[in-house]
């Protein structure tokens, strides 16, 4: 079995936060200055201003200054890492499974091979799955 890479866990740990991700939807339409991103919010413009540093540490916003003004610019293309890994971590194991399901099975000294077995009708992984409980996730280190 192949090595996994490692998750992006500073992409991830900058998604697992409501407010950041509403930033992130806010930015999709174009670059807005951090004032009007804070308006959009009932919590401080302090506040707005730390997520944005994690999300900017994290590579999912650039920050560019336009006269007096700091505008944040989302970065979508950054979401790719996480992408690629998720469907690595969900495609890989059905794709071992199915391989090994499908392998011819080794012949025993002496004895002719036998045919492989017919598929199953679904594998484990395509049937649904009970919703995992919510549960909260970390604000690194920040306490809004």
């Amino acid at each position: 079995m192949s090595k996994s890479p490692k998750p992006p866990v500073p992409l991830y740990s900058a998604l697992a936060d409501a407010t950041r991700c509403r930033i992130l939807t806010i930015l999709q339409a174009g670059p807005v200055p951090v004032h009007k991103l804070a308006d959009s919010f009932p919590i401080s413009r302090p506040a707005i201003s730390r997520h944005l540093r994690v999300l900017k540490s994290a590579g999912l916003v650039a920050e560019a200054k336009k006269g007096r003004e700091n505008l944040y610019t989302f970065k979508p293309a950054k979401l790719e890492r996480a992408r690629a890994w998720i469907d690595l971590m969900t495609v890989a194991p059905i794709v071992e499974a199915r391989a090994a399901e499908t392998a011819p099975a080794k012949p025993k000294s002496g004895k002719k091979p036998t045919a492989p077995a017919k598929a199953k009708a679904a594998p484990e992984a395509a049937k649904p799955v009970a919703a995992d409980p919510v549960i909260p996730a970390s604000q690194m280190g920040f306490d809004f």
